[in-house]
């Protein structure tokens, strides 16, 4: 357990927190992000996106959670283990988001943490992805603190801020040294 986060499944009475921490922090977030749609921050479009959590989770292929204070149950953030594939894979790729006013204060690496052990405990997952644009230096940092390894650059990876941008590739295995949730390193060194 973490001691200042804890993480849930979005729930319909999140939505007005979720779109003003979205709202406030969305200059901070629009380089990092796929370009938003006009209605992103309405309430229907909060319901579908709650609806298509659901499935993805219900078919084992997405997990979205959000990020909470401890403290005062102050929402943080999101994270999404998705693109879960099983067979001879057992893989997913993670992705997550801060509100800007929580960013730079470590809560990442406890929401990572956290979303890391539960992929690998509970999910019983091999591999872990992630990518970040080339000149975030922060999430590169964060990856990179709980244990992921630079993989490769990968051309185009996403469309972010409305242009096709090139990423930092990153992996994390099952039996890789991790910063657990308890704070220390797991594994072999």
């Amino acid at each position: 357990m973490n001691e200042r986060v804890y993480l849930r499944a979005p729930q319909s009475g999140d939505w007005k927190e979720w779109a003003e921490l979205r709202r406030v922090s969305r200059s901070f977030l629009t380089p990092w992000e796929p370009t938003w749609s006009q209605d992103n921050l309405s309430k229907p479009s909060f319901r579908d996106k709650l609806r298509v959590y659901r499935m993805d989770w219900r078919h084992d292929v997405s997990y979205s959670f959000y990020a909470f204070s401890r403290s005062n149950d102050q929402m943080l953030g999101g994270i999404t283990l998705g693109n879960v594939r099983r067979g001879a894979a057992h893989m997913g790729t993670i992705g997550y988001w801060m509100g800007e006013v929580h960013a730079g204060q470590g809560y990442m690496t406890e929401i990572l943490s956290s979303v890391i052990d539960y992929a690998f405990d509970e999910l019983a997952l091999h591999r872990l992805e992630a990518a970040c644009l080339n000149h975030n230096e922060a999430s590169k940092a964060v990856l990179e603190k709980v244990g992921f390894r630079v993989e490769g650059h990968a051309r185009g990876y996403l469309k972010i801020d409305g242009k096709w941008q090139d990423h930092t590739t990153f992996s994390l295995l099952q039996n890789d040294p991790r910063l657990s949730r308890k704070g220390w390193l797991e594994g072999k060194l």
